[in-house]
């Protein structure tokens, strides 16, 4: 494809993306199949012949970089990745760890933690990374109780006995050894052995490389099998969708959380594949934490850029106050990419004024669908869009099936890309998928375009997060959720939509740091919800009754993830006290 220069207001900057090539076709029972059709060629048997091919021809470049504890950076090289990751495979192997053992990890991203995953993968053991949250937040511990009775990890790793001192507590019942960062020096002396070698031999396409444990969206995580066919395979429809990299070197700057599917196998498996360099961010979306993510962009200039809704959402301000910043930020941009939630439309048009302001032209912004069943990619957009929302074609390799509902489509998928089931939950993988070997997430997709299906899906939702007005109308929460948080911008971080069998849909709403300081803000919500309400037809996105929540999401309940996605079954479950004050009085009318 050549380099994007459509105009509209600004044109986009330079960069090569793949074409979007795909197949429709109608079944006879209504369901549409969508297909790439480009080939997906060949991929490398597993992530750990990729760390070794690229240890020897670049072996002295930068992988991964991270903060100590005096601020200077801390390197690890392509070369020196593969000598460590041997010594801790064998290590690993030593301790009686294997395909049926796996490595438990606790603690979040960082240098420690990469080698003991690659080290792990390298001798064909499972890796179990697992919230951070789940050990320092949860007040008691029943999902980390869960994880482990689930897996019987041979290993539990966390980079303090000190820090996580109350995790290694609620897990002593268990009998599990433990080793913490002070022990790696003596597992990375371990000289590699024959013992490695056949195991890593033995490695392949079926081997099982990581357990997954997803946030759910009630009860206690599922864990997703992730083979070395699903992550390699990713890696190989990655670069068909962004030729440019083969011209330019990858850097990124990524806090996204090792245990989930979006940095843990995409990023971080990218940066391996394309020979680029991971500077470990340890800031975050989050009061006192966005300022590191903040002096971290003052000195790196990311070639893509990943993040969330929330963190563009705390992000942005800086840039758009600080011109030295936005400059350094913009500077080697090919891409800005967000995943996981549906962009309000005014970040994105703010992140597009930003960009302009720095180079005089847009970015390329960009996203796609996936969850941690899809290692994680399955659609993307590689292509210019102009809006948010569109999460693009299949991928190469990926077949899409599209069934009737209601006036959008439910979404499945099948694949190389796609979990082989859930670790010991035999029921629940029949239950995920079709009687054609079709996963089945759950979520709803339009078309951008019903006469063109090479401008993608439009995301619409999880189905089982839509509900009935008492009059029969169908409230579609996804779309509604994104276009409400941006009339109510700056001053909402995120919303729980609620209306089931009422006569008019309700929010709870949590502020941003700005709607705080807001002296009236319930006010200034209603003033900017009747101004949403004046444009809308239908009772469908027309919001009655509005609510500021005072207590921050629970983990623990199964509100938000360590990424800060808000689940709305989960937040309303726990809010039931808060849904129902909501709907009783007049104080919330609009």
């Amino acid at each position: 494809m050549p380099p994007v220069s459509t105009s509209s207001k600004a044109d986009f900057a330079e960069v090569e993306l793949g074409p979007p090539l795909v197949g429709l076709a109608r079944r006879p029972d209504g369901t549409l199949l969508y297909t790439s059709t480009r080939d997906l060629g060949p991929y490398a048997p597993s992530m750990a012949h990729v760390l070794r091919s690229q240890a020897a021809r670049i072996p002295d470049a930068v992988l991964l970089r991270e903060r100590g504890p005096d601020g200077a950076w801390r390197e690890l090289s392509f070369g020196q990745a593969r000598t460590q990751a041997d010594a801790i495979g064998q290590a690993l192997l030593d301790r009686g760890l294997g395909p049926d053992r796996p490595l438990l990890i606790l603690s979040g991203n960082g240098i420690d933690h990469a080698v003991l995953m690659l080290g792990a993968m390298s001798a064909g053991v499972p890796v179990v990374p697992v919230s951070v949250a789940y050990s320092l937040l949860s007040q008691d511990h029943a999902k980390l109780h869960h994880i482990v009775q689930n897996v019987q990890p041979g290993l539990v790793y966390a980079s303090s006995a000190t820090v996580f001192a109350q995790a290694f507590a609620a897990l002593a019942s268990h009998g599990l050894p433990t080793i913490t960062a002070a022990d790696l020096p003596a597992l990375l002396a371990t000289a590699p052995g024959s013992a490695l070698e056949r195991a890593f031999a033995g490695l392949g396409p079926d081997t099982v490389a990581k357990i997954l444990f997803t946030s759910g969206s009630t009860g206690l995580p599922k864990g997703v099998i992730n083979t070395q066919r699903m992550l390699c395979s990713n890696q190989a429809m990655q670069n068909h969708c962004w030729p440019f990299l083969k011209r330019e070197r990858l850097v990124l700057l990524d806090w996204l959380p090792w245990n989930h599917t979006f940095g843990g196998n995409h990023n971080f498996n990218f940066v391996i594949t394309q020979g680029g360099t991971l500077n470990i961010d340890g800031g975050k979306p989050a009061p006192g934490l966005i300022e590191q993510t903040v002096a971290n962009l003052r000195e790196i200039s990311p070639t893509v850029y990943f993040n969330v809704p929330a963190g563009y959402s705390m992000l942005l301000p800086y840039l758009e106050r600080d011109a030295a910043l936005r400059d350094t930020f913009f500077r080697s941009l090919k891409l800005i990419f967000y995943a996981g939630a549906a962009l309000p439309q005014d970040l994105w048009e703010r992140l597009e004024a930003c960009s302009v302001q720095a180079l005089g032209k847009r970015v390329v912004m960009t996203s796609s669908w996936g969850a941690t069943e899809t290692a994680p990619l399955a659609t993307s957009a590689h292509y210019p869009i102009k809006r948010s929302g569109i999460v693009g074609v299949p991928a190469p390799g990926v077949e899409i099936k599209l069934v009737p509902a209601g006036d959008a489509w439910e979404l499945r998928c099948r694949g190389p890309n796609v979990t082989p089931g859930y670790f010991g939950r035999p029921d629940l993988t029949a239950a995920a998928f079709d009687e054609e070997g079709f996963y089945k997430p759950g979520d709803a997709v339009r078309f951008a375009d019903d006469a063109d299906p090479s401008r993608g899906l439009v995301f619409a939702g999880r189905v089982a997060e839509d509900f009935k007005l008492s009059t029969g109308t169908w409230v579609g929460v996804g779309a509604l959720r994104v276009n409400v948080l941006a009339a109510c911008s700056p001053l909402v971080q995120d919303a729980l939509v609620g209306g089931h069998d009422r006569n008019e849909i309700g929010l709870l709403v949590w502020l941003t740091p700005a709607g705080a300081k807001e002296p009236d803000v319930l006010a200034a919500l209603k003033q900017r919800l009747r101004a949403w309400n004046a444009g809308q037809t239908g009772s469908s996105t027309r919001i009655g009754r509005i609510a500021v929540l005072d207590t921050p999401p629970s983990i623990d309940a199964n509100e938000i993830t360590d990424k800060g996605y808000i689940n709305q079954r989960g937040g309303l479950t726990k809010r039931a006290g808060d849904v129902a004050a909501l709907f009783a009085g007049d104080g919330g009318k609009i």
